[in-house]
């Protein structure tokens, strides 16, 4: 069996547009006055046919639309990928379908019709349950705007996720708490948390060598935000099956555990990255990031990628690692061993054990709560 089949086949559809840059975020995102959607549809139906043709027969279980911000898509455009999309590759019965989407009043607007075309699950990015911080995040939503929004979306799909931000400035450990248990209340099955940090080439990073962006809450109280974010979700029902996700049983994103449990994706639009093996050789793909140059490119009649790269049996062994420890579940040992021609050294994953960072249970490796919260720390002693 080809290693791959082990996590699955998904499809990753890249907008790059946003109505404005939010200050903290490094994706490819890019703003733009003027859009020809029906070029950008054109493009995806090409390269969907490139891919395709490269993988006939396999049977897609995710299509995932990110971005930048896919709800800012006209609900024709990815009715009409989608149906490409299923032309294309045959589909497991009850296929995910995410699209991801900010809480404003226009795309909150486009949601039925996103339903209509096909998705089946909304990923929304709230970020924060607070006015004030929404405006230092640069979001352009309400409080008031994103739960409408999220009223909207749970009137027209089964599944819908948001995402929250954690260690904003002066932010402290008790408002954090109130704010997860706010966020818990609104009926919600899966919730995305993720530790506000400050990388290179964001408005945050001048900002912040400025000395800028005061009040941001020290390492040691990001790690108890940490901690309450486990206790109180876990209390709810919501426990966490990877680092930064929280699901009800049942409700975790079956795209993202693609990429974590390192099986097969396609990566389609500015800056996507995918893996793909064919023909026994794993492949890595990326695509230009300048939106431009990769229209132009597929429009050109050329592929949409970058020229690809194959991926070593010892990169995928830490990648193997690297992916499946921030899940709950692990990683299975003996694909580990297979992948990497040798099984992980016995003396490190005993010492691991005693200091109660990891454990094993039915063929496999987990880090443990407390390892999970210093997952760099356990990665590094079992790769060096």
């Amino acid at each position: 069996m080809e290693d791959w089949r082990a996590g699955g086949f998904g499809l990753y559809i890249h907008w790059p547009f946003c109505q404005s840059k939010c200050p903290y975020c490094d994706f490819n995102s890019h703003v733009a006055a003027r859009i020809d959607q029906r070029r950008w549809r054109d493009a995806y139906l090409r390269e969907i046919a490139r891919v395709g043709a490269e993988t006939p027969g396999r049977v897609l279980e995710t299509v995932f639309f990110g971005g930048g911000t896919p709800s800012l898509m006209e609900p024709e455009v990815v009715a009409d990928v989608l149906a490409a999309v299923r032309a294309t590759w045959p589909m497991v019965n009850d296929p995910e379908i995410t699209l991801e989407a900010n809480p404003g009043s226009v795309e909150a607007g486009r949601f039925r019709g996103f339903r209509d075309a096909g998705v089946t699950r909304v990923s929304m990015g709230v970020q924060a349950l607070n006015d004030a911080d929404l405006r230092r995040l640069g979001r352009l939503h309400s409080v008031a705007e994103a739960r409408q929004a999220f009223d909207i979306a749970r009137d027209c799909f089964d599944r819908v996720s948001f995402d929250l931000i954690y260690a904003r400035q002066e932010q402290t450990l008790a408002a954090w708490r109130a704010e997860l248990t706010e966020a818990l209340s609104m009926a919600v099955d899966h919730l995305s948390m993720y530790q506000l940090t400050i990388e290179e080439g964001t408005a945050f990073a001048d900002r912040f060598a400025r000395g800028g962006l005061r009040g941001l809450p020290d390492e040691d109280v990001q790690a108890d935000m940490y901690a309450v974010t486990q206790e109180v979700c876990a209390a709810h029902g919501m426990p966490a099956y990877e680092v930064s996700n929280h699901a009800r049983p049942g409700a975790e994103s079956r795209h993202n555990l693609i990429y974590w449990r390192m099986g097969d994706y396609i990566g389609i639009g500015p800056g996507a990255h995918g893996r793909l093996t064919l023909a026994g050789t794993r492949w890595a793909t990326v695509a230009p990031r300048a939106p431009g140059a990769w229209l132009e490119m597929v429009e050109a009649g050329r592929s949409g990628e970058e020229p690809r790269e194959a991926v070593t049996a010892e990169e995928q062994a830490t990648e193997h690692l690297l992916m499946g420890l921030r899940l709950r579940e692990g990683v299975d040992l003996r694909r580990h061993a297979a992948l990497a021609g040798v099984p992980l050294d016995e003396a490190k994953v005993v010492e691991l054990e005693e200091m109660g960072l990891v454990a094993r249970y039915d063929g496999r490796l987990r880090a443990s709560d407390a390892g999970r919260a210093v997952l760099n720390g356990v990665l590094r002693a079992l790769l060096a």
